[in-house]
């Protein structure tokens, strides 16, 4: 290109536009660095089954599109998919009479059934519409995704409840597996409509959320998704990342909102019946569903029965993330220089906080012997994971395990974070409050401050 072309495109951007080769190269570079972190997460969910229910109150918001895109994302990376969606806002609508509803559950009479059914229909018909899109210049250009619907629930009614006859409404009685498992093996996405069929050929409302419930339990499927108008919150207002199903029904008792306590005793009782992963996303985030999937830190609630972020005792595979960890430390002389040679031979006095896979901080104790005096060395959180209580929660089970060893007095060495060690109850100490090996290593050029602390029995 010459350079009169050059100059002449560059004029040719509006005034104060930050659109241009070199912003367009950040977007760019950004997008690669996302898209290799995000790699060993495709490579996890490529084959995986994973059942969303979509409620009633993103359809008809800006929120959709993104999502069906999202979902032929998904659908073309190998995800098997399943979308319960919901139908309570467009059923309101069209009642002409006033809504019934009591614990948060349609009392559905012969006026609602009918209404329920078009409502569903038409629901139905408008996703497969947008998830047939192909348009050019689109996210979905040149896609074809297969969209299959069907009587897969089996329902019961649901009954009288305190004195309440719920009539047409009922509750998921069977999932037909096998019919649904033919459909994901030959690449289908499945749509589930919030409807039952019974025994005896009657038709039944059903909780879009218990749909999703119940199918994810049967299927065996890999990950639940719901979405929810806030995230679950602790004791002092600050989002909870992760909890377990007894946690997560605790949380639930707090709720004032009707609609968000069931869904979160949903979730808790679809970690029970034995869904690995149930997700809570915030149904005003278009990027949710991506972030949740294809990042270390997600974007919502996870409800699991293992262990999101497990603290262990590091073995030998756990040198390279050390490394990794301390390198940026070891350069700016915070840290004491370790080659990888030692972090292998001293890899079992290593304690890491494993989350996803990843070693997010890392300590050490080292204590001779027939030593009663134990240090702490090496103790670095990664800077995305500061401030969150992991130095302390690998403080508190060093000081443990050194007691456990014989220890009456714990120190550190420290060039930078005095004050945080003081916090926990240290003292300025001197060189003979460290371990005998530690005194014969201490290294007067850099002038690090001992801080010891007595450990009481």
């Amino acid at each position: 290109m010459s350079q009169s072309t050059t100059n002449q495109s560059a004029g040719n951007q509006p005034a104060g536009s930050s659109e241009g080769p070199a912003k367009r190269a950040i977007d760019a570079n950004e997008a690669i660095s996302w898209f290799r972190e995000a790699s060993p997460y495709i490579n996890e969910h490529r084959g995986k089954t994973v059942v969303l229910c979509v409620p009633d109150r993103l359809f008809g918001s800006d929120l959709l599109a993104p999502l069906t895109h999202d979902l032929t994302l998904l659908s073309h990376l190998g995800v098997r998919l399943l979308i319960s969606f919901g139908l309570r806002s467009d059923v309101d609508a069209r009642l002409k009479s006033n809504p019934s509803f009591h614990n948060g559950r349609r009392i559905t009479d012969d006026d609602a059934l009918q209404v329920v059914l078009e409502s569903a229909g038409k629901v139905r018909n408008d996703l497969e519409a947008r998830l047939s899109m192909g348009l050019p210049n689109t996210p979905m250009a040149g896609a074809h995704l297969s969209v299959c619907s069907g009587n897969f629930i089996t329902a019961r009614p649901y009954g009288v409840h305190d004195g309440i006859d719920f009539q047409h409404t009922g509750s998921v009685r069977e999932v037909q597996t096998a019919a649904i498992q033919s459909l994901l093996e030959a690449g289908h996405l499945v749509l589930l409509p919030p409807i039952g069929h019974s025994l005896t050929g009657e038709v039944f409302n059903l909780p879009a959320e218990e749909v999703a419930v119940e199918t994810a339990a049967a299927l065996g499927a890999d990950k639940l998704v719901l979405f929810v108008p806030e995230l679950p919150k602790d004791d002092e207002q600050a989002w909870v990342r992760e909890a377990s199903a007894e946690q997560m029904k605790t949380i639930a008792q707090d709720q004032t909102d009707e609609s968000v306590k069931l869904t979160y005793q949903r979730a808790a009782a679809a970690s029970e019946l034995g869904v690995p992963r149930v997700h809570l996303l915030p149904d005003t985030d278009p990027n949710a569903l991506l972030r949740e999937l294809f990042t270390v830190d997600g974007a919502g609630t996870l409800i699991t029965h293992e262990r999101f972020e497990t603290l262990r005792e590091a073995s030998i595979q756990d040198v390279g993330g050390i490394i990794e960890l301390i390198e940026p430390l070891q350069q700016n002389g915070t840290l004491v220089q370790r080659s990888r040679e030692q972090l292998e031979l001293d890899i079992k006095q290593f304690t890491v906080l494993e989350r996803e896979g990843k070693i997010v901080a890392c300590a050490a104790l080292f204590i001779g012997p027939n030593d009663t005096a134990a240090e702490i060395a090496c103790l670095v959180t990664h800077p995305d994971y500061q401030g969150q209580g992991r130095a302390a929660k690998l403080l508190r089970h060093l000081t443990k395990r050194a007691k456990r060893l014989g220890a009456q007095s714990l120190s550190i060495r420290t060039t930078r974070t005095a004050h945080w060690f003081v916090e926990q109850g240290f003292t300025q100490s001197d060189v003979n409050a460290l371990p005998a090996n530690s005194r014969e290593s201490y290294s007067e050029s850099r002038n690090s401050k001992v801080f010891e602390k007595k450990l009481l029995n």
